[in-house]
C-alpha cells in the first residue's frame, strides 16, 4: 500500500516538473529560435489538425510549379508537396540550420524525390529574386523567427503576383501565432487573407499576393 507521504512527494515532484516545463516554454517563447536539431524527433510526431493532406489541399501545388518551403526541418511536409509538383516542378526548402538541410537532403533522396532543393538560408533575407515562386508554405515556423513581419515581407517579395502563401500554426507550440494576429501582420505586408481550415488552437491560413494591376 502506498503511503500518504509517498503520494505527497510524488505530487510535489510532478508539480515541480510542470512548473519547470512551463518556465522553459515561456523562456523559449520570449526568445524566438528554431527547434534544435538534437530535438528533431519531436517535429516528426503526427500532427492531427495540421495534416499533410490539409496543407496540400489549401496550398494547391500543381505540376510544374516552383514552390518555396520555409523552415522544413526534417521534411515532415516536403515529400507531399514535391510529389504534387512532379514531374517538372521544384520545391526549394530553406532552413536556417545546416544540420536540418543535410538531414532533409538525405531524406528526400531516400524517398525518391529528386525535385527538392534543400538550402540553408534565413527567412528574413531569402536568397531569391523578386516574383519567382508560385506558392510558399511555412508550418510551425513563423513564431520562431525574431522578426516575423520582415519574414512575411520577404515571402510577399519572392512570390509572383497572385501567388499563394499557406501558414500553419498549432498548440502546444510555444511559438504559436494566433490566427487574428497573423492576419494583422500579413495585411501590413500587403498579403490578402483568402481562406483557412482548422480551429483557434490549430489551423492553416492561406494568403494571396495581389495580382499586378494592368
Amino acid at each position: 500500500m502506498v503511503s500518504r507521504r509517498t503520494v505527497r512527494v510524488a505530487a510535489s515532484l510532478l508539480g515541480l516538473a510542470a512548473l519547470a516545463g512551463l518556465g522553459y516554454a515561456l523562456r523559449w517563447r520570449s526568445t524566438p529560435s528554431p527547434c534544435p536539431y538534437s530535438q528533431r524527433r519531436w517535429i516528426d510526431l503526427p500532427r492531427p489538425v495540421i495534416t499533410r493532406s490539409r496543407l496540400r489541399d489549401l496550398l494547391d501545388p500543381r505540376p510544374g510549379e516552383l514552390i518555396l518551403e520555409l523552415g522544413p526541418g526534417t521534411g515532415y511536409y516536403t515529400g507531399t508537396i514535391a510529389q504534387a509538383v512532379e514531374p517538372s516542378g521544384t520545391v526549394h526548402a530553406v532552413d536556417i540550420q545546416q544540420s536540418m538541410v543535410e538531414h532533409l537532403r538525405l531524406r528526400t533522396r531516400q524517398q525518391g524525390h529528386r525535385n527538392v532543393e534543400p538550402i540553408r538560408g534565413d527567412g528574413r533575407r531569402l536568397p531569391y529574386p523578386d516574383d519567382g515562386f508560385d506558392a510558399a508554405s511555412l508550418v510551425l515556423v513563423l513564431g520562431e523567427i525574431p522578426e516575423q513581419e520582415r519574414a512575411l515581407a520577404e515571402l510577399e517579395r519572392v512570390l509572383k503576383p497572385g501567388g499563394r502563401l499557406v501558414i500553419g500554426e498549432s498548440l502546444p507550440d510555444p511559438h504559436f501565432v494566433p490566427l487574428e494576429t497573423l492576419r494583422r501582420r500579413a495585411r501590413r505586408q500587403g498579403l490578402e487573407f483568402d481562406d483557412h481550415v482548422g480551429t483557434r488552437a490549430g489551423y492553416f491560413a492561406r494568403f494571396a499576393v495581389p495580382s499586378a494591376t494592368p
